[in-house]
């Protein structure tokens, strides 16, 4: 019978799959490694293993220990799985910024989960990288996995991910592209390629917030190019032990919204149903295309699967947020469309500044038109509120008319955008849209924003 032991056996040998209407400009064959064919549904089973291995071989893990790691969530899934077949139990320690699928899965697996704010210092004592050690200090019979530093996760990949491509490809691959987050895996892979061929270009992803791109073009460290970012699972405000800079050729810095938009052309133009990384190593790579000669043969890696991130990348009403999907946004009823199925949040004139506060908290919204006999009569927003109450307290249980300001201009769904804007003001933070049915909807200033970034 042909069959695995256990599932741990089954990581490795993923397939390459040549990328086709993404690299149709591109000069050079376009192949990926796509990773989410290990048991654990990423690349990071390779090093997990590879670390609980080597740290059992050094003593570091004994029978019934706990292991911890702060993780973006994909080294945890695969450190959890070898700590189910060899006995150990999992703390994993996420940041608020991976998505909850990833908290989700971790869990369902055993792995007790601890969430900590993304965007705080490294050395904050509330960061997941000082969580995590701080856990392993106090925890008895416990070890800190520290993937960044951990030098086993680079190992992993030069042992297993390198040969594979260098055999997949027949020794022809000119070019390696994959984010950059803990470093193990393009280091590992491009010191092994580099080895096979010195002349192969070892290319890194990075993102806009992570200090990779100018560290390794200055040598200097800048904290003036951290800052919080979307993208998940590349790009440090550290320098892990685990990136040698001296394997990789260049850096190149791909946006949160080209990472997100090529991340879902992945998925529909090519079949593959992969994770944020993706997206952003295969625009990294477009955007270095001339660079690239017809001789070229170019392997970009894929870290994870697709349904980590159905809640965030999948999902329009999370791109919209952001402004992430391209929408042909022409009209106030373009503009309506995106929310119309929502009811209008309105106020009497009679209520009372109490009710208003607590329709902005309930609903989520900053501003409210107000009607008196069916028609509007008025308007109040967060800040006309906040004021009010700054400088008359008493005032929260005086009817809303008292306070109230012009009612919002009102404009039909044909009318276009940039009349929209002319009406929206500091002091006109919203419009009125009227629809065929009647009815009324409402577009703030925040929704003109979102629709023109």
């Amino acid at each position: 019978m042909q069959v695995y032991n256990n599932i741990l056996e089954t990581i490795g040998n993923t397939p390459l799959v040549r990328i086709n209407k993404l690299a149709a400009d591109l000069p050079a064959q376009v192949f990926a490694k796509v990773e989410t064919t290990n048991p654990g549904n990423s690349v990071k089973d390779r090093m997990a293993l590879k670390m609980i291995e080597d740290a059992e071989k050094a003593g570091l893990l004994k029978p019934g220990g706990t292991l911890i790691e702060g993780t973006s969530g994909n080294t945890g899934m695969g450190l959890a799985l070898a700590c189910i077949i060899k006995g150990y139990k999992l703390i994993c320690v996420l940041s608020d910024k991976q998505s909850k699928e990833k908290m989700d899965i971790l869990r369902a697996v055993g792995a007790e989960v601890v969430v900590c704010p993304t965007a705080v210092e490294p050395t904050d004592p509330r960061s997941y990288y000082s969580v995590s050690k701080r856990l392993a200090t106090e925890i008895p019979n416990s070890w800190y996995v520290n993937q960044y530093d951990n030098l086993s996760n680079r190992q992993a990949h030069y042992e297993s991910t390198g040969p594979e491509i260098w055999e997949q490809t027949e020794g022809k691959v000119t070019h390696f592209v994959v984010g950059v987050g803990t470093g193990g895996t393009i280091s590992g892979v491009g010191k092994y390629l580099k080895e096979k061929n010195p002349n192969i270009k070892i290319w890194g992803i990075d993102t806009y917030g992570s200090v990779f791109k100018k560290y390794k073009e200055t040598g200097i460290f800048d904290e003036n190019e951290i800052y919080p970012y979307i993208t998940e699972g590349i790009g440090e405000d550290i320098l892990p032990a685990n990136v040698d800079f001296d394997v990789i050729d260049l850096f190149e810095k791909v946006t949160d919204k080209d990472a997100a938009v090529y991340t879902r052309r992945l998925a529909r133009e090519e079949g593959i149903f992969v994770g944020n990384s993706a997206g952003s190593a295969i625009k990294g790579l477009i955007q270095l295309k001339d660079k690239l000669t017809t001789d070229d043969v170019v392997v970009v890696l894929f870290h994870d699967h697709g349904s980590r991130y159905i809640g965030k990348i999948f999902n329009d009403d999370w791109m919209r947020e952001r402004g992430f999907l391209d929408e042909n946004i022409i009209t106030a009823g373009d503009l309506v469309a995106k929310h119309a199925d929502k009811p209008l949040v309105s106020l009497y004139a009679e209520e009372l500044v109490s009710h208003a506060i607590a329709k902005m908290r309930n609903f989520g919204i900053s501003q409210i038109p107000v009607m008196k006999d069916g028609k509007f009569v008025g308007s109040v927003d967060d800040s006309h509120v906040y004021q009010v109450l700054v400088d008359s307290p008493d005032l929260r249980d005086a009817p809303i008319s008292s306070i109230m300001g012009e009612p919002f201009p009102i404009v039909q769904t044909s009318t276009h955008i940039e009349d929209v804007c002319k009406l929206i003001n500091k002091q006109t933070p919203a419009v009125l849209v009227e629809l065929s049915n009647g009815k009324y909807h409402i577009v703030s200033r925040y929704d003109v924003i979102s629709a023109m970034s």
